[in-house]
Formats: structure tokens, C-alpha cells, sequence
């Protein structure tokens, strides 16, 4: 049995994407061992394959990030591994070197374009350390994925690698039609994921007061979580949004099909997010729930293309509230949801994960 180590700098607890990768690499035969990091409120993990979280001195910063891959490197090292899977650039430098040293194969999983995150558009000394780690390796990729064609596309041109593209969408689902939300029969705004900055969750928050008859439940926990929270009691409005906190990957889907309207709203923080074709547009598809998403490129492909939502620009309270009363008042046809759901699944995306690591 071949051995494949698999890497990421988060505590796992969320990680839907990587724990389908994972999954799939023991379906197709492989002994998984998954390496994140523990948090001091980081719940319990009940996985079907290994998995090691690493206790660190530093959390945060440029010392988390140093920690993290000199103790990544000597657990690598020390190992037994066939291949190494590092998902995304912050835990590339340890697994190249490890690579380099052992000969072992190294497989790259890019979630995002990660000198472009939001985080670091104005922190260019930062920026340009990641900048010089990917010009440094990724020339150097024979065998990477990432989640959408534009980022594919970029990483392609100016790295001349040949990058495939594996999509984050989950598993097919087939929905009983029960509902685990229930807010006195209102129609429910739902936003699911990180709550991290550049989610457009402020303008839908400021919009709440303006729109009849619903709630926003967020659900998910995030570095702007208690900004929010005291963004709704300071508008009064904790009669109309709702933080059920954070839900493990494996249950979320029950939450999802109870929504009238998901939300998938970026702002405009560099091209990381514009590209972006989060997996929450999927999400939503699979659970039959229509999307109110930004027009960015790949999230308009999916959503004009498959007439999955409706798509907006501008996210001023009222003209926001407006739109969502329309849509409310309206109705959506969902009739086509579970045909065009059949396509973006898991099922198809890990044939292609599979292809990549194959070779």
C-alpha cells in the first residue's frame, strides 16, 4: 500500500475540500495520514483515516507560519511517504524541500491565489515573501490542481506549468425535504463559511432593517465574527439575524436546504476573490436553494449559464433590500436544480484529483 501525507495550516474541523481529497485518495487505495494544526477551541476529529494536529507556540504571524513549516519539514522527513499532497503556498516550502531531499512526489493543491488573499493586499513586505516562495517552487510543479480556470490559467502563463483544475463542489446529494431551520415560518437568508473579511456580509447585515418578512442566519466563525455580531446589536436588529455558530462539514449540508436564498457576495479585494468560484455556489445547487452571488467571472459562468440565482454589482442597503424582496416576491423556478447538480458534484471533480495523482 502506497502512503500519501497530506498537509494544511488550518485545524481540519472545516476543511470539506480537503477531507474529500482525502477521502478519495484512501477510496482509490491509499494509507492517508492528514496533518493540520490544533487550536485551543478546535473541536474533536472523527475521521476514517490518520490525521496528526500540530500544537504550535505561535498562531499568528509570520512566527505561525515559520513554526508550522520547520515542524511540517522534520515530520516529513521522518515519515513514511510515497506521495506529499501540500495544499496551498503556506505549506509548500516544507513539503518541497522534503521533496527535494527525499525524492519523494509532491503534489501542489492551490485553493486560492494566495499572494492575491485579501489579507495581505496591504502588507506588500509580506506579499512579496509568498511571491518569492511560488516564483521560487512552482516552476518547479509537474503535477498540481487548483479549484477554477482562471487561477489554472494564471499560475499556467506565468509559471509555464501545466496546472489542472479540480473544483470544490460536494458530494451528490439526494435531500429529504426536511428543514432544521426554522424561524417562525419567515423566509431564511442563509450565508454559510468562514467569516473572514471581503464576504459582503456588513452590506446584508445594513440591508436586514429594510427587507420584510426574513432572517439572515450566518452560520460559520471567522476573524470578523464578533464584528458582526456587534454590527447587528448596534442596528437593533437581533430579532432578524442570527449566529447558529460553527457547523462541522459533515452536518452542514442538513442546514442548507432549509434556506429561501443563499448568499455568495465578494467584494472586489484583488484577483484572488474575483476569480474566485467559492464552494458555497455549490452548495446551495445541491441543496436546491437559488444564490444571490457577485458578478465576478467564474461565479457569473455557473450562475447565468445554469440559471442558478441572481447576480448584482452594487450593494447599497435599500437597492440591496429591493432586490431580495423582488426576488422573495417573485419566486425562483428550482425545477432544473437536481439535473444540473448531477454535474458539479464531487463524484466528477475526484476523477480528475484521481488522473493527477496517478500519474
Amino acid at each position: 500500500m502506497k502512503h500519501i501525507i497530506i498537509s494544511v495550516t488550518n485545524d481540519l474541523y472545516g476543511d470539506r475540500r480537503v477531507l474529500k481529497v482525502a477521502q478519495s485518495c484512501q477510496k482509490y487505495g491509499f494509507d492517508v495520514l492528514l496533518i493540520g494544526r490544533k487550536l485551543k477551541k478546535s473541536a474533536p476529529l472523527d475521521l476514517p483515516f490518520k490525521h496528526k494536529r500540530l500544537k504550535l507556540i505561535f498562531n499568528r504571524s509570520a512566527l505561525f507560519y515559520a513554526e508550522y513549516n520547520i515542524r511540517l519539514f522534520f515530520l516529513l522527513m521522518f515519515s513514511k511517504a510515497d506521495i506529499l499532497l501540500s495544499n496551498d503556498t503556506d505549506t509548500l516550502l516544507a513539503n518541497y524541500l522534503v521533496n527535494k531531499i527525499r525524492h519523494k512526489k509532491l503534489v501542489f493543491d492551490a485553493h486560492e491565489l494566495f499572494p492575491e488573499v485579501p489579507e495581505l493586499m496591504h502588507r506588500p513586505k509580506v506579499k512579496q515573501v509568498w511571491q518569492k516562495i511560488e516564483d521560487w517552487i512552482f516552476p518547479h510543479l509537474k503535477h498540481c490542481y487548483t479549484v477554477c480556470q482562471p487561477i489554472a490559467d494564471y499560475y499556467n502563463e506565468k509559471y509555464h506549468i501545466q496546472m489542472k483544475v479540480v473544483r470544490n463542489v460536494p458530494y451528490l446529494l439526494k435531500y429529504t425535504g426536511e428543514k432544521l431551520l426554522d424561524y417562525s415560518n419567515k423566509k431564511i437568508i442563509l450565508y454559510q463559511g468562514a467569516l473572514n473579511v471581503g464576504r459582503g456580509l456588513e452590506w446584508v447585515i445594513d440591508a436586514m432593517s429594510f427587507i420584510e418578512n426574513a432572517v439572515l442566519v450566518i452560520i460559520g466563525d471567522g476573524d470578523i465574527a464578533a464584528a458582526l455580531k456587534k454590527r447587528v446589536n448596534d442596528l437593533k436588529i437581533t430579532d432578524k439575524v442570527f449566529f447558529p455558530g460553527r457547523i462541522a462539514g459533515a452536518e452542514l449540508h442538513k442546514y442548507t436546504p432549509s434556506a429561501d436564498l443563499g448568499l455568495c457576495l465578494l467584494e472586489h479585494r484583488g484577483l484572488n476573490y474575483y476569480y474566485a468560484l467559492p464552494n458555497r455556489i455549490f452548495d446551495y445547487l445541491q441543496a436546491g436553494v437559488p444564490v444571490l452571488a457577485t458578478d465576478f467571472p467564474e461565479i457569473a459562468n455557473i450562475v447565468k449559464t445554469h440559471k442558478t440565482g441572481i447576480l448584482i454589482n452594487h450593494y447599497e442597503p435599500e437597492y440591496l433590500a429591493e432586490v431580495i424582496n423582488d426576488f422573495f416576491a417573485k419566486g425562483f423556478d428550482t425545477n432544473h436544480f437536481a439535473k444540473v447538480a448531477e454535474k458539479f458534484c464531487w463524484e466528477e471533480e475526484e476523477k480528475i484529483l484521481l488522473e493527477v495523482i496517478a500519474r
